[in-house]
């Protein structure tokens, strides 16, 4: 399925993630499972995001995590959170669990469907 558009942020304005990139005990179940195992939880998260459930395993063939970071910068872009593609390229090399955390952590707060093109799931 070929990428047609962009995501684009849900209001006009940008905000602050809802939860800080180390804040991973504000949701120790979440935490535990993706310090123990983070390919999993990245999978799972990914799945909710409306994206291929492996697409984070590719990460594991290079130094660099591409998919995480693309992952990272469409959560940003679709919720409209403040940030820049430099925060984001750190964030998800050197701290890969916690990346996914505050991923997973955003759409639970946000609590939007998922998105697939133009058909909305539930």
């Amino acid at each position: 399925m070929a990428v047609t558009r962009q995501p684009q942020a849900l209001s006009g304005y940008e905000t602050d993630w809802s939860s800080g990139i180390c804040d991973c005990c504000d949701d120790m179940s979440e935490c535990c499972c993706a310090f123990w195992c983070c390919p999993c939880f990245a999978c799972r998260t990914s799945k909710r995001h409306g994206q291929c459930l492996c697409l984070p395993l590719l990460d594991v063939c290079g130094c660099i995590c591409p998919i995480t970071m693309s992952m990272r910068v469409s959560v940003r872009q679709r919720y409209g959170i403040k940030g820049s593609l430099l925060r984001d390229c750190v964030c998800s090399n050197f701290c890969l669990p916690c990346v996914w955390c505050q991923m997973s952590r955003e759409m639970k707060e946000v609590k939007l469907p998922t998105m697939l093109g133009d058909i909305i799931y539930r």
